[in-house]
């Protein structure tokens, strides 16, 4: 069985975006080990998936020279990666190893938990987080805590009906102020 796990930055206030979707916050100031640990991040070689907002974004950077130059491991890792994205309006994507589900998502994710591979993350995409954990299908929560607080926002848990009981397996600090968190469901 696969294992499903969410990866995303947070600020100290708890959004994962700002006003109006602002990513702005999350860019690291420079750190050798930062950047070692994202590079090895994106060599995981599993599925990833996407909401359409995330997707849109993505796709609009990771497939560019500029992706390419910058960020060298990053983008071969994103590029290479094979890639669901859940959207009822998106039709069809240039961004290769990209399928789409347009409906029956959480259906969809149970299928793919069962079927061979080498996991499946989400990122960004608070809409389809929220929703898998209410159903209890994320296995593994992996977050970014970035040392800046915005006041408001979104959190990736926007929506959620229940409380989520959640239990840290590990915690790592790093230069640049990042601190990487990792936790399972408690029960």
């Amino acid at each position: 069985m696969q294992k499903l796990i969410v990866f995303n930055s947070v600020t100290l206030d708890g959004y994962f975006t700002g006003p109006n979707g602002d990513l702005s916050w999350a860019h690291a100031k420079p750190d050798p080990e930062w950047d070692k640990f994202v590079a090895g991040n994106a060599k995981g070689g599993g599925t990833l998936l996407f909401g359409r907002v995330t997707y849109d974004m993505m796709v609009a950077f990771w497939p560019t020279p500029n992706a390419a130059k910058a960020f060298p491991d990053v983008a071969k890792g994103m590029n290479e990666a094979q890639k669901v994205v859940f959207s009822r309006t998106l039709d069809n994507s240039p961004w290769k190893n990209t399928r789409i589900v347009k409906d029956g998502m959480v259906a969809e994710v149970r299928k793919m938990k069962t079927a061979p591979g080498k996991g499946l993350t989400i990122l960004g995409s608070g809409k389809i987080v929220s929703q898998l954990a209410g159903e209890s299908l994320i296995d593994e929560y992996q977050l970014v805590v970035t040392p800046v607080a915005l006041g408001n926002g979104r959190t990736m848990f926007d929506g959620m009906k229940n409380k989520l009981g959640l239990k840290r397996t590990s915690a790592r600090e790093f230069g640049n102020g990042n601190t990487f968190l990792t936790y399972i469901p408690a029960s």
